[in-house]
């Protein structure tokens, strides 16, 4: 049987939030512990947060930027083979091309320890807020290029990370090619997700009917940048099914096939759509 065998109806999924920093073994020791006590707590599917391994200036981001043979996702690798579970490893910083510049990349590790999908972050995170965040990550990240599903006994899942949320093209994109769940790992901004992070969540499971696992950074990282929290499921109604509050923790729900199936033919509203001239 392959490593996307044959799905059941209902999965249990879990959120993991964390407080990443710039040491990277008190990341690593606190993913691994927070994996662990999902795996013990039921879940079949464990989901890290954006950028796990490492927070901190730019300049250290770089400097020790992984490949994907990188300690990171092989203790990753060996973690999900350990337990035998399915982790959609957030994303870290990877080795890029372009001296100066990595790659926000997203693996997705079956529990026989291989890497079967990488998704690389396309849509950067440039703002500058009055009164909130100035966030540049053009300056260090190269922007990625393909969208990408895997299949997992969720089903199909359409791969993304933190402001990709922002872009409903993308959703749609991956709706298309069969996604019937959407990752989300993130370090949303306290100052923008306040407003924006469980509107947006909901917004794309709505519009796309699809499940929503969104794993959040959560607090204060440095003096200078927070993280919302508020890690949470989103069932294909736009129901919040399993929320977290500001600090590191753990959330479980199950995500179950059927509810996909069942809101889709009750509201077949992608047969509904029609061709229109832009203004």
């Amino acid at each position: 049987m392959s490593e996307a065998e044959q799905a059941d109806s209902a999965v249990h999924v879990a959120v993991v939030q964390l407080c990443s920093g710039d040491d990277r073994s008190v990341n690593l020791t606190a993913a691994s512990e927070a994996v662990r006590e999902a795996a013990g707590r039921g879940a079949q599917v464990v989901c890290l947060p954006e950028m796990w391994p490492f927070i901190g200036s730019d300049a250290a981001k770089v400097a020790g930027a992984e490949d994907l043979s990188g300690p990171s996702v092989s203790a990753m690798q060996e973690l999900a083979n350990e337990l035998g579970l399915w982790l959609f490893a957030g994303s870290f910083a990877e080795l890029s091309e372009l001296q100066g510049r990595v790659y926000n990349c997203s693996p997705v590790i079956a529990p026989t320890g291989r890497v079967v999908a990488v998704y690389r972050k396309i849509h950067l995170f440039d703002i500058d807020i009055a009164g909130g965040p100035s966030f540049l990550e053009s300056n260090t990240v190269s922007p990625g290029t393909q969208a990408v599903v895997v299949d997992c006994p969720l089903g199909r899942v359409g791969l993304t990370v933190c402001y990709d949320l922002r872009f409903p093209q993308l959703f749609e994109g991956l709706r298309r090619a069969g996604a019937e769940v959407f990752m989300v790992p993130a370090a949303f901004t306290a100052h923008t997700g306040r407003s924006h992070w469980e509107l947006l969540l909901r917004a794309r499971a709505v519009e796309q009917q699809c499940w929503v696992v969104a794993s959040d950074q959560g607090g204060h990282h440095n003096p200078k940048r927070e993280s919302y929290g508020n890690s949470m499921i989103v069932d294909p109604w736009g129901e919040v099914v399993a929320r977290l509050g500001s600090e590191p923790n753990v959330a479980i729900a199950r995500v179950d096939r059927e509810r996909t199936v069942r809101v889709r033919r009750e509201l077949p509203c992608f047969s509904h759509r029609r061709s229109f001239a832009d203004c």
